[in-house]
């Protein structure tokens, strides 16, 4: 059953579970997802600030983007949980001959890669959201203010948190050069 459609008390027990899955990125996945939501409920209220129809259209446009960004998220969480269950898969393949040793080690590595490049992409929508929030908190509804400010703090903490898991991946990664352009990319997202 996909994270996103149990209910909220399943979904914490999942996250409570002994299991390594659903982890710390599934999380990530989820706070940009409610922070995002916020955003798209902000950007949807009566009464907004958007004085022409230009920044109607705008304030609309950014609401409908972070709608869309939280739905990528809530898919994210469950890719990021799959992502992580294909490491542990890889770690527990035969090592007892050369050849084992060879195929296991390669598994490892596409394994870690799929797990740094989900994190990675929360990390990309997660930002994405937060340069609707500017508009949104330019033309939204005054009164929901604190609403756009906790919606902007769940997306940045997803950003943050999204990059440890990006960042732990990398260390045991052996391609030096896709660590330097991830590590390149998750620093400029982080800026």
């Amino acid at each position: 059953m996909s994270l996103a459609t149990r209910s909220f008390s399943e979904l914490l027990a999942a996250f409570r579970a002994p299991e390594p899955t659903p982890g710390g990125g599934s999380a990530s996945a989820l706070a940009g997802a409610v922070g995002a939501s916020l955003l798209a409920m902000v950007a949807a209220l009566p009464k907004s600030r958007a004085e022409t129809d230009e920044d109607a259209r705008r304030l609309h446009a950014a609401g409908e983007r972070c709608a869309a960004v939280s739905d990528r998220l809530a898919a994210l969480m469950d890719q990021d949980s799959r992502a992580y269950d294909e490491v542990v898969a890889a770690f527990k393949l035969p090592k007892a001959t050369d050849a084992e040793k060879s195929t296991r080690t390669i598994r490892i590595q596409e394994a870690l890669r799929g797990a740094t490049e989900v994190p990675l992409e929360v990390m990309r929508v997660c930002g994405e959201a937060i340069e609707q929030g500017v508009v949104i908190a330019q033309f939204g509804n005054a009164n929901a203010r604190s609403d756009v400010q906790v919606g902007l703090e769940l997306l940045r903490a997803g950003l943050r948190s999204a990059n440890l898991n990006v960042e732990i991946n990398l260390e045991s990664l052996k391609d030096a050069a896709y660590v330097l352009a991830v590590r390149a990319e998750a620093h400029r997202l982080l800026a």
